[in-house]
């Protein structure tokens, strides 16, 4: 054991001149224990750390995408409900003043139940207001003379509605008290209160037949005239209007047939002249009357 020490010193000093130095022999002497002659662990270095590997995400698990939405169209606009039309309104019922059509419609009732006692005119006038007072009255009604629908529902009720003969009747009978002018000779007797024109021969009347007047604004003129032309075919130049039979009694006034006044009417009214609505009468009053035959116009 000696022997080998010994040896082992030695070829340490050779190697401590040598300059070299070996990592893991211990010089004699040099343990931890301080034991003498114990032989030191030998020091090995720490292994080699190796770099930590780089340091990487994590690859995402590849996932197959989701499957896209079911396409679904837009959802469609449902259709607006159905306009519900307005509530009809109730017509305007006739009132006092008006001169239409629904007056004379208002009058041929009143007259057919023995309320309005005169023809009907379309003029909602006193006498009109009067008669329907008088149907409010007897049907135990405010006796008001102004229509409203309580009246106008009472008046339906109480009969059909008027045909075209009681709308525009005809007159068949004559003045009752003609003017005295009329009573001598041969004489239009144009009465403008019962709007009629007898055709008088010597005070007996030979026809009757209705008649309208001028407006306000074009009034036809009262008085005692004379028959001063005839034209059968005549169009007048200022109003461009036909006016057959025409027999001319004042200036461009005359007694003629009117097809507006057979239409429509008390409706409307002339430009001053004395309109007849029944042609066939007309006619034949054209062939009778006589240049120079009194008009009687009151």
């Amino acid at each position: 054991m000696r022997h080998g020490s010994a040896v082992a010193a030695g070829a340490l000093g050779v190697l401590v001149l040598a300059g070299c130095r070996v990592e893991g022999v211990a010089a004699p002497g040099a343990s931890g224990s301080g034991a003498p002659g114990s032989t030191a662990p030998a020091r090995t270095s720490p292994p080699p750390v190796s770099p930590a590997p780089a340091r990487t995400s994590p690859a995402p698990t590849r996932t197959s995408a989701p499957p896209p939405a079911p396409r679904t169209s837009a959802p469609r606009a449902s259709a607006p409900p159905p306009r519900t039309p307005p509530p009809a309104t109730t017509p305007a019922l006739p009132r006092k003043g008006q001169r239409t059509a629904d007056v004379r419609a208002l009058q041929a009732r009143l007259w057919s139940l023995g309320f309005f006692r005169q023809q009907p005119t379309g003029y909602f006038g006193e006498v009109t207001a009067r008669a329907l007072a008088a149907f409010q009255r007897d049907r135990g009604l405010g006796a008001s003379g102004v229509l409203d629908a309580v009246t106008w529902g009472r008046l339906r009720a109480a009969g059909p509605a008027p045909t075209k003969a009681e709308l525009y009747p005809e007159t068949t009978l004559p003045p009752t008290d003609p003017d005295p002018r009329c009573r001598t000779g041969r004489a239009l007797c144009v009465s403008k209160k019962s709007r009629t024109l007898s055709w008088m021969v010597d005070g007996r009347v030979v026809s009757v037949m209705d008649v309208r007047f001028g407006s306000a604004y074009t009034p036809t003129r009262d008085g005692t005239f004379k028959v001063y032309w005839k034209s059968r075919d005549h169009v007048s130049t200022l109003y461009d209007t036909p006016m057959p039979y025409a027999l001319f009694f004042s200036g461009g006034q005359a007694v003629h047939y009117s097809p507006d006044f057979a239409a429509r009417g008390y409706a409307g009214a002339s430009h001053g002249c004395v309109n007849v609505r029944d042609k066939a009468k007309v006619a034949a009053l054209f062939d009778t009357v006589r240049t120079g035959d009194k008009v009687i116009v009151y």
